[in-house]
């Protein structure tokens, strides 16, 4: 099932979310919605609380490009499922990523993160895993466990950029 995408400044989005602790249908339900949902609407992630679910669950799929002209594909076997995920390990380098939000839509801004990243996470099924990465993954994964902590990606922005944002979101949301 297709749900709508909570968008800012909805404060759902500033919960912090609970843990999984049933692993169970209603879980494996609510990671098949987040993944057809996240498809509807374009996107490489999705956390449980941008469909307003507040439990620490996420999804990532990572576009594989095609040949040039073909839309890149996002096979669900190809989805990270991800409960309760805990960032163990961050390396002190930090790298610039252009980053986008499907709470946030329309807006994209270079942002700063640790480059590298191990988390410790379970499956759907309450398994655990250790992932490390250094790849557009490790941003991902940095931003979707932010939502899970009530944060966005906008929050990182300098005081300038986010005034700028706020300025233009404002003028954004009475034209609609």
């Amino acid at each position: 099932m297709i749900h709508e995408i909570v968008i800012y400044p909805d404060p759902r989005l500033k919960h912090i979310s609970e843990a999984v602790t049933a692993f169970d249908g209603e879980l494996h339900t609510l990671l098949d919605d987040m993944y057809e949902t996240m498809i509807a609407k374009n996107g490489v992630g999705l956390a449980a609380i941008q469909i307003g679910i507040p439990r620490r669950a996420l999804i990532i799929n990572i576009p594989i490009e095609k040949e040039e002209g073909e839309p890149p594909e996002q096979p669900k076997e190809n989805t990270l499922e991800i409960v309760n995920p805990a960032i163990v390990w961050r390396s002190n380098e930090m790298v610039k990523f252009q980053e986008g939000c499907l709470s946030v839509p329309g807006y994209y801004e270079d942002i700063e993160r640790h480059a590298m990243v191990t988390i410790e996470y379970q499956d759907r099924y309450g398994e655990r895993f250790v992932i490390e990465d250094d790849t557009f993954l490790s941003i991902a994964l940095q931003h979707e466990i932010d939502h899970l902590d009530g944060k966005l990606f906008i929050e990182k922005l300098s005081y300038t950029k986010r005034k700028k944002f706020e300025k233009e979101w404002k003028k954004r949301d009475k034209k609609s």
